[in-house]
């Protein structure tokens, strides 16, 4: 299965001045289509640090998304480095200038000011079209700026959106609507899992250890909480995978925590 992987760029939240909102939203927007998220970085505006994990992004084969940085002020870098990492130039993408001219001239006639496409701070407003050469554009439903994608040989791509929700979200969408629905459901993942009561992870990991020998597709997970205000200390213990190797695993596991003598809950099932 092709991977899929997020880049999160920007200094603001490393700060802390903006709160993170694409992690939940890029897993929510995979999972409605079968597919999840295998890792995610964030990143602040550091141009060269900004390079070498793009860089790690298009050697890697995946599907990654990138959020923010694709503006035209001195701290947006996120273009400039997607060149740098894939050793290309930039220049104006012909399509991304006539939508940045769209906007343009939609926001003069909101504000009722002669359409003026030659003023210096609309020439400066093209940089925001300005994308590595050979690079496919991403339309942008709120206002008209696209975002652009940029594929390599081994298969995988880079889609770089904008770091605002309203925008980033439906460029997502779109992105997987339109380039990957082939890979749509095509391997149903489940997760079965219980809470083990007054349990230490310690006495579990052999148990843990032994259920993914037996059962290699699947993963056993163990999730501590020490002070949940209604089932106390506990463990969730389960295992995930392939819908269809999954229920064995399950069978196992069950069966091995009986005979551990573990206080559990109902099992608790999701798909993934």
């Amino acid at each position: 299965m092709q991977k899929f992987g997020l880049i999160i760029v920007g200094d603001e939240i490393l700060s802390g001045k903006r709160a993170d909102k694409h992690l939940g939203k890029v897993i929510e927007l995979l999972a409605a289509r079968g597919l999840s998220l295998s890792y995610a970085e964030y990143v602040g505006d550091d141009p060269d640090r900004i390079t070498a994990t793009l860089a790690r992004a298009f050697a890697s084969g995946d599907v990654v998304f990138s959020t923010g940085g694709i503006g035209a002020t001195p701290d947006d870098h996120t273009r400039q480095c997607a060149a740098r990492a894939l050793g290309v130039a930039l220049e104006l993408h012909p399509q991304a200038a006539a939508l940045i001219r769209e906007r343009i001239q939609d926001t003069a006639q909101e504000q009722g000011v002669p359409f003026e496409p030659e003023r210096p701070d609309n020439i400066q407003r093209l940089q925001m079209g300005v994308f590595p050469v050979g690079a496919r554009i991403i339309p942008n439903p709120y206002n008209k700026i696209p975002g652009f994608s940029c594929s390599v040989p081994s298969g995988g791509a880079v889609h770089f959106v904008p770091g605002f929700p309203v925008m980033a979200w439906p460029m997502v969408e779109w992105v997987l609507e339109q380039q990957y629905h082939h890979l749509f459901h095509q391997a149903p993942q489940t997760e079965h899992s219980v809470l083990v009561y007054g349990a230490i992870e310690a006495t579990l990991t052999p148990m843990m250890e032994q259920i993914e020998q037996a059962h290699p597709e699947v993963r056993v997970f163990s999730l501590p909480s020490v002070d949940h205000p209604v089932h106390g200390r506990h463990i969730e213990l389960g295992v995930k995978g392939p819908a269809t190797a999954v229920p064995a695993a399950w069978v196992d596991l069950r069966a091995r925590l009986h005979q551990f003598g573990a206080k559990c809950s109902p099992e608790l099932v999701r798909n993934l």
